[in-house]
């Protein structure tokens, strides 16, 4: 297993995206922390990761909008668990309003958990993790190209991509690889629940909707010795959607 004896911390591990990550990564034998503020299924979520073969899971009340947290998050592993191996930055929300709409605390509440969160991940795992930790971002399509009513969530997902590349060029002396994974349409409440899918402005095609496990298995490959000499890269998981928009 690809992950035996190692340690995962995994945002937003409640939703679809996040909860299918625990899962893979306990299922390859990784002890997972689950950083999340939503303790909607958790038990369940952790129930699930220890049935799938996760020798312990330990759930870590987080905001990742808030360095406190996050700092107390990854003290909480080490305390726990003595190491911590990788880092998944799956945490985000979005905002849908014109641009001429916009507040400034419409933006600081999405860059504060889409890019923030995943910077003050990134600052701690850098300052705790041994040679051979990862970081795996996950950003998203629309980092790349978006639509109409997503500008800060879009604007948050571009800043990932090069928080990944300068973290990739910081952390290769630490031995430490950062990636970022570029979801497309996936089956998930988040998906469905998006005003713009629901109105028809964002056209989906059935044939392009993935599924949180494709996602879940892009991480395991980033975050695994699989993987040992790929950083600062980005990887589209998009069933090929993002070539013909």
């Amino acid at each position: 297993m690809r992950f035996h004896n190692k340690t995962a911390i995994v945002t937003g591990s409640s939703g679809g995206i996040g909860s299918a990550i625990v899962k893979r990564l306990a299922s390859e034998g990784a002890r997972i922390i689950m950083a999340d503020l939503s303790q909607e299924n958790a038990s369940a979520i952790m129930e699930q990761a220890k049935a799938e073969g996760a020798p312990e899971v330990w759930l870590s009340p987080c905001d990742v909008s808030s360095e406190a947290d996050v700092a107390a998050t990854v003290k909480g592993a080490m305390d726990r668990f003595a190491r911590v191996d990788l880092v998944v930055n799956n945490a985000a929300i979005e905002s849908f309003k014109k641009i001429e709409d916009l507040t400034r605390e419409d933006w600081m509440n999405v860059l504060s958990v889409d890019l923030l969160g995943a910077f003050y991940f990134t600052k701690h795992a850098f300052r705790t993790m041994k040679p051979g930790g990862a970081i795996v971002n996950i950003a998203s399509i629309h980092a790349v190209q978006t639509e109409a009513l997503s500008a800060p969530y879009a604007a948050a997902k571009a800043a990932m991509l090069s928080l990944t590349r300068t973290a990739s060029i910081e952390g290769k002396p630490k031995g430490i690889r950062s990636n970022a994974i570029l979801p497309g349409a996936i089956d998930t409440r988040m998906l469905w629940d998006n005003p713009n899918v629901k109105s028809g402005v964002e056209k989906i095609d059935e044939s392009d909707v993935g599924q949180p496990q494709d996602i879940a298995a892009a991480v395991a490959f980033l975050g695994s010795e699989d993987a040992k000499f790929i950083t600062g890269t980005t990887l589209n998981v998009d069933g090929g959607r993002l070539v013909k928009l």
